[in-house]
């Protein structure tokens, strides 16, 4: 599956709930380390969901904080690689769709 085709979706779900464009984009961001430009064209193009996450310029360490169930499936259970990270921004998606401010959305350790 294209994230071309994956993107229009989860924007559907977060608006749906009266979230923006730019509250989904911040966390993907956040998650990925690609820049607005670089999302944008990502958005345009072919690129496979699979390889949208093995090419993401930083993944955020903080992303292994996130945990719970999305789709029936305990997100730190899952083991195989990639699609623990799917889960992992499902989830953020998830909790974006649903209310949660972007500060607890988006992890951070205590530093």
């Amino acid at each position: 599956m294209h994230f071309s085709k994956l993107y229009p979706c989860l924007l559907a779900k977060v608006a749906k709930k009266g979230r923006t464009r730019a509250e989904l984009n911040q966390a993907i961001y956040w998650f990925t380390g690609y820049s607005p430009e670089m999302l944008d064209q990502l958005a345009q193009n072919s690129v496979s969901y699979g390889d949208f996450f093995r090419a993401a310029p930083c993944l955020n360490p903080c992303r292994e904080l996130i945990t719970g169930v999305i789709c029936g499936v305990r997100v730190e259970d899952v083991g195989e690689p990639l699609m623990r990270e799917i889960r992992r921004l499902d989830k953020l998606v998830d909790e974006l769709a649903r209310g949660k401010s972007m500060e607890k959305i988006l992890r951070r350790t205590a530093d």
